[in-house]
Formats: structure tokens, C-alpha cells, sequence
């Protein structure tokens, strides 16, 4: 984890989601290096039957996604009540995801990877030592619903370096961009 802001009454969580391959771990990180918040992976929240799943290329249904959605949703709770901004990744494709996790709350901010299935493909088949299988990558992209102006996303293309993507989100935060691309 990276070190974190003093706890404040104002902290928020931003939730960074997208298909596997996307860049997540490496955006949300440099994300939360550069606000000093608290970062986590999602996947550490996986309990070794859903490793295992992936890892030999099958998709994990709704029954093996609701222990690991909770156990994402109580650390961000536990963050904002202590008044600790941070980051965490977790694919989050579904609305229905997105809701447990969020709990409603404004102080959870989506930021959407957005990539098309031939640069994910690309990347995926670069990748070694991930416990996702790239055979999962159509599942992945049949079960996402990208998120709706409802719920105020922070949606960037991931066509360029992570640190510009980064970035983007970043001035998003800070108000100097208009919330997406």
C-alpha cells in the first residue's frame, strides 16, 4: 500500500475497473502514487477457488464473484469511514458489481478503462504469470456493461502510456478535464 493523506471527513474511493488486460493494476497505482491515497488490488481479495477457476480459463459466475465483491466493498467502507482516500481495482463489469461495491455512495468514484478487444487481446497475449486466463477475455467483454452517466464514471481510452492515463484521471479529480477521455 502507499502511504496515505491525513484522514479527512471529505475522503473518497475511486474504483478503478475495466476487462482484464486493461491496465488497471498499473493505472490505479500510479494513480495513488501520485495523490498519496492508499491503493489495493482486488484480486488479493480472491480466496484460491476463484484463482484456481481463472487460472485454468473458466469464468467465475455470480455465486463465486459475492464473497470476493464484499470483502472489496467492506475495505472501501472501512476507508471512508475513516476518512482515508484510496484506490482499488476490481473489474467491476456489471452495474449489479459496481452497486455492492459503491453501496450508493458519491464518495466511490468509477473510473472506467476503456480499451477495444484487439488492443486488450494484444496485451493479454504479452502478459505472463497472471493467474487470468486470456481465454477468458471474450467472457470478460460478453459480461461487461460499461458504466452509465448515472453513475458518474471517469471513462479513459487506454490507447496511451499508463502515466498519461494516469494523468487524465488525475486532472479529472482536480476539476481540469470534463470527466471522461
Amino acid at each position: 500500500m502507499t502511504a496515505h493523506r491525513t484522514a479527512t471527513a471529505d475522503a473518497q474511493v475511486l474504483l478503478v475497473m475495466g476487462v482484464s488486460g486493461s491496465g488497471k493494476s498499473t493505472v490505479a497505482a500510479l494513480i495513488a502514487e501520485r495523490l498519496g491515497w492508499a491503493f489495493i488490488d482486488g484480486d488479493s481479495f480472491h480466496g484460491p477457488e476463484n484463482v484456481a477457476k481463472m487460472h485454468a480459463g473458466h469464468a467465475l459466475d455470480d455465486a463465486d464473484r459475492a464473497p470476493w465483491l464484499a470483502r472489496i466493498a467492506t475495505w472501501i467502507q472501512a476507508r471512508l469511514e475513516a476518512g482515508e482516500s484510496a484506490v482499488v481495482v476490481c473489474s467491476a463489469l456489471r452495474r449489479a458489481y459496481r452497486d455492492v461495491l459503491t453501496r450508493g455512495s458519491r464518495r466511490v468514484r468509477i473510473v472506467y478503462l476503456e480499451g477495444d478487444r484487439t488492443l486488450i487481446a494484444g496485451r493479454l497475449a504479452e502478459r505472463h504469470g497472471h493467474f487470468m486466463s486470456p481465454l477468458l477475455l471474450d467472457s470478460q467483454f460478453a459480461t461487461l456493461e460499461a458504466p452509465g452517466p448515472d453513475e458518474h464514471p471517469i471513462t479513459v481510452g487506454i490507447a496511451d502510456p499508463p502515466a498519461v492515463i494516469a494523468e487524465r484521471v488525475v486532472a479529472c479529480l482536480d476539476g481540469k478535464s470534463g470527466g471522461s477521455r
